[in-house]
C-alpha cells in the first residue's frame, strides 16, 4: 500500500481548523486534525512534507513520525511544522485502524479502562472559533446560544454551573477567572481588587457544592512568577486539583520554584513539543501532571511516549481537548489505552455544538466518564456537508 495524495481542508467559519486526508492506493483514507495557523500548517504539507510521504507505505508509522520533524526548525516544539507532523500522524494511526479494522485504542495495545471520568473545560460556543486566539480575545461571550455558554456561567454563576455539571454526574471543572487580570496588568502584578474577583467563582463553587467537585485552574502561560506564588498562596484554600500553565513553560528552575512552594501540583502541559521538554521537567521535579494534546504535540505516536514518560515518572496522564472534534476522538484513544490516565479534558459546549456539526461521530459521555470509540481506526469521519460548505478550502498534493 502507498499514500497516493495529501489533502488539506479548511473553512471560513472554522478558521483555526485544518484537517489533513491522507489517501492510499488501497482506497483507505486517513483523517487527521490540528489547530491554529490553519494556512501555515496547509503550506508545510504540501510544500514540504508531502515529498517525505507521496509514495511511502503509510504503516510505517514510527519511521514517518521521526521523519516527518526531521527539520532544523521542528525538533521539540509545538509550531506549525510540529502541528502538520501531528495531523498527518493521527491520519496514518486511522489507516492503521481501518486496515486492521480494530479501533486506534486497540492498535495502542487495547484498552486499559472500560471509561476514563472526564471534567468540563468551561469555554462557551464561541471559544477559540476565530482567529483572536490570544486570551479574553477568544471568549467571544454572546456569539451564540445554547444551554452550555459555560464561560459566562463561571465568571457569573460558577456555583450554579457547578451544580448543572455534577448533575451530568460530571465532578470536575476547568475555570480561568484571573485571566482579565493578567491581560490588564501584562502578568507583572495583580491588585487586591482584581485578586478578590478573580477568586469569587472559587467562593461559590465550594459554597454551593462543597468539595464534591474538582476545580482545575488554568493560567494560559500569562503570569510572572512572583505573581503567580502569590496567587497560588491564596487558591490553596479552595484546593484546586491543579494549576495549568501557570508561566511561559519555558523555564524548568522557575517551575521547580513555583512547584516547590505550593502543595498543589503543577499542570504540563499542551505547549510543550515533543517529550524531550516533559523529561527535564519531570527529572526536576516540577510538574506533577501531564498534559498533552495530540495534534501539537506529535500525534498518537509522540502521545504514547509522552504517557509512558509519565508513568516511568508516576505522575498522571490527562490529555487535552480544546481545539477541535479529530483531536479529541484521539485523546480519547490515547485516555483509555493508557495505565495512568487520571481525567479527560472535555467541552461541553463544543461536543454538543460545533464538533457534531463536522464530524460524524463524537465520544459518548454517560455519567460522567467518556466510553471508547467503537469503529474502525479514529473511529469518526467529516460528513458530508462539510465538503460542500462554501466556505471550504481544499489543497491537494498527489503522486
Amino acid at each position: 500500500m502507498k499514500i497516493t495524495q495529501l489533502e488539506t481542508l479548511r473553512t471560513d467559519e472554522f478558521s483555526n481548523v485544518v484537517w489533513v486526508r491522507v489517501h492510499t492506493d488501497a482506497g483507505v483514507v486517513g483523517l487527521g486534525e490540528t489547530f491554529y495557523g490553519a494556512g501555515a500548517v496547509e503550506a508545510h504539507i504540501h510544500d514540504v512534507l508531502a515529498a517525505r510521504l507521496l509514495g511511502k507505505d503509510p504503516l510505517r508509522i514510527e519511521a514517518h513520525a521521526r521523519e516527518l520533524v526531521n527539520l532544523p526548525m521542528a525538533q521539540s516544539s509545538t509550531g506549525a511544522e510540529y502541528r502538520a507532523a501531528s495531523a498527518i500522524d493521527l491520519a496514518l494511526w486511522d489507516i492503521l485502524g481501518k486496515v486492521c479494522g480494530q479501533p486506534v485504542h486497540q492498535m495502542l495495545g487495547g484498552l486499559c479502562h472500560d471509561r476514563v471520568p472526564v471534567y468540563n473545560t468551561c469555554a462557551g460556543y464561541g471559544y477559540v472559533r476565530s482567529n483572536k486566539i490570544k486570551p479574553v480575545d477568544t471568549w467571544n461571550l454572546g456569539s451564540s446560544e445554547g444551554p452550555y455558554e459555560d464561560l459566562n456561567g463561571f465568571m457569573t454563576d460558577a456555583g450554579r454551573l457547578a451544580e448543572s455539571l455534577l448533575e451530568q454526574g460530571i465532578t470536575g471543572m476547568k475555570i480561568w477567572p484571573f485571566d482579565p487580570a493578567a491581560i490588564a496588568n501584562d502578568g507583572r502584578f495583580i491588585t487586591a481588587e482584581q485578586m478578590k474577583r478573580a477568586v469569587e467563582p472559587f467562593e461559590k463553587i465550594r459554597k454551593a457544592v462543597g468539595d464534591r467537585m474538582q476545580i482545575m485552574v488554568e493560567f494560559h502561560c500569562l503570569w510572572n512568577l512572583p505573581t503567580v506564588k502569590k496567587i497560588a498562596r491564596v487558591l490553596e484554600d479552595y484546593d484546586p486539583t491543579w494549576y495549568e500553565d501557570p508561566i511561559r513553560m519555558n523555564s524548568v528552575n522557575a517551575l521547580t520554584e513555583l512547584a516547590a512552594s505550593t502543595s498543589v501540583p503543577i499542570c504540563a502541559s499542551e505547549t510543550l513539543g515533543s517529550r524531550f521538554p516533559y523529561k527535564d521537567m519531570l527529572e526536576a521535579g516540577a510538574i506533577g501532571v501531564v498534559m498533552t494534546d495530540l495534534v501539537w504535540t506529535g500525534g498518537l505516536t509522540e502521545g504514547r511516549k509522552i504517557a509512558s514518560l509519565a508513568d516511568t515518572y508516576h505522575r498522571p496522564y490527562a490529555p487535552h481537548d480544546c481545539t477541535g472534534p479529530v483531536a479529541y476522538v484521539a485523546a480519547v484513544h490515547s485516555s483509555l489505552s493508557n495505565p495512568n490516565t487520571l481525567i479527560q479534558e472535555s467541552v461541553r459546549a463544543f461536543y454538543t455544538g460545533w464538533y457534531a456539526e463536522l464530524v460524524t461521530e463524537v465520544p459518548r459521555i454517560v455519567d460522567g466518564h467518556v466510553l471508547p470509540m467503537e469503529g474502525p481506526g479514529l473511529g469518526t469521519e467529516l460528513l458530508p456537508a462539510v465538503f460542500e460548505r462554501p466556505d471550504l478550502r481544499v489543497r491537494r498534493t498527489s503522486l
